[in-house]
């Protein structure tokens, strides 16, 4: 018998014996995917969690979450990511440091490939969440990881007293424009319309703080330097006037897509990707189950990735039983 074995010493200190069929095989360990399997694991299924990236998902690498309930002062991105994460494996929740790159039905079962294991499962919850858009510019490609950014979280110390520009105006753009004032010297907002989308209240914010400007009604056109930026190009969309903004850091949130490839053919999603589910998380394939922000839906928060994972676990395990009769 294989054992596979995560990351010892990280987050990913689980093992699994490949030759075993989980009865929850839960693709994703965000919000959605951790209380997936807190409740699967509750319910003693046996439970498997592959997350590719940060345990927590874009939750843990926010700075601070102050709209789920239950802690009235906010809290910690990271810190409530392994408070979740704590409580899943309490209940025998296996996580492991991989991520599924095509799912199959084969004689009854899932047959999820990961980067090289091969898992198998009775069913299958996808909770695998979504990545950043990209502006698709010149400079852009060349200049990710030099100056170009989508985690001002992960980023902004880099930054220390320089001039950075954040491109987009919902709620990701504002907060981590937000955040970056901790740490640079002017932060531009840079925004295709004349208003942002952000919630309210971090708009108020954000419009309070001196150190954030706003640059209306424009995109950006290329990003400028050769071994980091240097500036960004922007040309107002009413007027096509164009000039050179000089900014050491750009920071992209100009909205997500669905970590969703790994399902083409296998489920119905819309046209952008997103898994289409009905309210109990059943997507079109009998015992695959959706939730968080891969599927379609209006809201994409915590707490509502926490709804979801709750509920897909729930139909995960009615649909277990009809297996038994």
């Amino acid at each position: 018998m294989t054992t596979i074995q995560g990351k010892a010493g990280t987050d990913f200190d689980g093992a699994w014996d490949p030759e075993k069929t989980a009865d929850v095989l839960i693709v994703g360990g965000g919000p959605a995917g951790l209380t997936a399997a807190l409740y699967a694991s509750r319910a003693r299924l046996s439970t498997l969690v592959l997350e590719g990236g940060v345990v927590g998902g874009q939750a843990a690498i926010t700075d601070r979450v102050d709209n789920y309930p239950g802690f009235p002062q906010g809290v910690g991105g990271a810190e409530l990511a392994r408070m979740m994460e704590e409580q899943a494996r309490r209940f025998g929740a296996v996580i492991i440091s991989d991520m599924a790159q095509s799912v199959e039905e084969k004689d009854g079962l899932f047959v999820v490939k990961g980067y090289d294991p091969v898992y198998k499962a009775r069913s299958i919850i996808a909770a695998s969440g979504a990545e950043y858009k990209r502006l698709g510019i010149p400079g852009e490609s060349e200049l990710v990881g030099r100056g170009i950014s989508f985690c001002a979280t992960c980023d902004a110390p880099f930054f220390r007293n320089q001039k950075v520009a954040v491109i987009g105006g919902g709620d990701s753009a504002v907060k981590e424009a937000l955040f970056l004032t901790k740490f640079a010297s002017e932060v531009f907002v840079v925004h295709r319309r004349d208003a942002l989308r952000a919630e309210k209240v971090i708009q108020e914010e954000a419009m309070a703080n001196p150190k954030i400007k706003f640059i209306w009604d424009t995109v950006p056109l290329s990003v400028k330097g050769d071994n980091g930026v240097s500036a960004v190009e922007l040309k107002g969309v009413k007027d096509g006037s164009v000039c050179d903004l000089d900014v050491s850091g750009v920071f992209v949130f100009i909205g997500t897509r669905p970590r969703s490839d790994y399902l083409k053919g296998l489920v119905t999603m819309d046209e952008w990707g997103n898994v289409i589910t009905n309210d109990a998380m059943e997507t079109s394939r009998r015992g695959i189950f959706a939730a968080g922000d891969v599927r379609q839906k209006t809201l994409r928060q915590v707490a509502t990735a926490v709804g979801d994972g709750a509920t897909a676990a729930f139909s995960a395990e009615k649909y277990l039983e009809t297996l038994k009769q």
